[in-house]
């Protein structure tokens, strides 16, 4: 299967590197043994793994040929779409956030497993760590895969992002429904929907979104609100 995520990144005009196709291979092996034990993804078919997850992780790379620097992925879960990225893009430093503990130990055993440095899994609320001096702001992309809807997402994610960085979301078709009722989030927080970048996953797969925003002005102080709070009471 590592062969034919090759040939469906390079029909992408995606090259990827020798050295990460058998990081596909034993994440996948990492994937599915703990997932056993703690809930992490509902698929576990090889073939749609490999297409769902991690082809889809990487659509990114359309947008950017290559990544470096700082990326945060907020509510990381299995690692998507953050480790097949810095998998990818090894010169990426990379943080992940999830607020399950279980989760955050998979991916810190999973970081090494694969050898990737530079991989600093982090246990909390994207609510908290937001306010907190050392991330805020500081990040030129931040992503976030599956959450939540655009207009909570963005008031979690935004935070992060440093003016003139992107946030960017991996979304289904409603993405676009999601974008058009997030438009006073992005208004309050800074941010300014750039690009929508719609895309088909092979062998019927699904329909997918990227939605990228970029952060044209600092979010005031105030966002964002107390853990819990975006999702009850959305922007």
């Amino acid at each position: 299967m590592g062969n034919k995520l090759a040939e469906y990144l390079l029909a992408r005009g995606i090259e990827l590197p020798a050295a990460a196709a058998p990081l596909f291979e034993r994440y996948y092996e990492l994937l599915i043994s703990a997932n056993e034990k703690i809930n992490l993804t509902n698929i576990t078919e090889r073939q749609e793994v490999f297409i769902k997850h991690f082809l889809d992780s990487l659509e990114l790379l359309t947008w950017r040929r290559k990544l470096s620097g700082s990326l945060l992925d907020v509510g990381s879960g299995a690692g998507l779409p953050g480790l097949p990225l810095k998998a990818v893009c090894p010169e990426l430093s990379l943080t992940l956030l999830d607020s399950s503990r279980k989760r955050v130990n998979f991916l810190q055993e999973a970081a090494r497993e694969l050898g990737l440095g530079q991989v600093t899994a982090l246990h909390g609320r994207a609510e908290d760590f937001g306010r907190n001096q050392t991330y805020r702001e500081q990040f030129p992309l931040v992503v976030s895969r599956a959450v939540a809807r655009l207009n909570v997402l963005c008031e979690l994610c935004l935070p992060f992002v440093e003016p003139g960085g992107y946030f960017v979301a991996y979304k289904g078709p409603d993405g676009v429904a999601e974008l058009a009722e997030a438009q006073t989030a992005l208004m309050k927080l800074g941010g300014r929907d750039e690009v929508v970048w719609p895309y088909t996953l092979p062998l019927n797969m699904g329909q997918r979104l990227l939605i990228l925003i970029k952060k044209e002005r600092t979010t005031p102080a105030k966002y964002p609100r107390k853990a819990g709070i975006p999702e009850k009471r959305p922007l």
